[in-house]
């Protein structure tokens, strides 16, 4: 049985960029078709942590997905990074996902404890409190996405994939 996965991209934040890396490979994704998992796609959040957030929990709570996979862009990595944390102060909250065992068979996806100190770690924190407060089933994971350009996007495409897919057949993550 295929899982209910919720996809996120964010919008643009600086006045010079003409795509957010994270929109671009969710776009990709549609485009294949191919894929017989049930996906819903949230494009373009705004880079604010309370309104990504807000529209983020409204989603799980409207589809009740069983995963949901934020993505973020992260134009310093050359790879998928996905992270493992996010924090906010003191308090630190972990994925429910075996991450180890969700990359098994990538070509370049690293597991990363660095969220970064903006949006993408204040929606995935907000996130993972969510799903823990509600008590939800759902699991969250969060993939910086880097610049896509046509040497990498067919990898970062297919390693994206491959984590989609992982989660879509898994019994449980």
């Amino acid at each position: 049985m295929f899982k209910r996965i919720l996809l996120t991209s964010f919008d643009t934040w600086l006045s010079d960029q003409q795509s957010n890396s994270s929109d671009d490979l969710l776009i990709e994704v549609t485009k294949l078709q191919l894929i017989p998992h049930n996906l819903t796609f949230l494009h373009r959040l705004p880079v604010d942590v309370q309104l990504a957030s807000s529209q983020v929990i409204e989603n799980i709570k409207s589809i009740q997905p069983d995963y949901i996979v934020c993505c973020g862009m992260a134009a310093s990595r050359a790879q998928l990074s996905v992270e493992l944390t996010a924090s906010c102060g003191e308090s630190v909250l972990h994925t429910d996902v075996d991450l180890e065992k969700l990359i098994t068979g990538a070509a370049a996806i690293e597991i990363s404890h660095d969220c970064g100190k903006f949006v993408c770690e204040g929606l995935y924190y907000c996130v993972l409190d969510y799903l823990n407060q509600s008590q939800l089933s759902a699991r969250c994971i969060f993939v910086h996405i880097p610049v896509l350009n046509g040497e990498n996007l067919s990898g970062i495409l297919a390693d994206f994939l491959l984590i989609i897919n992982n989660l879509a057949l898994s019994s449980s993550y």
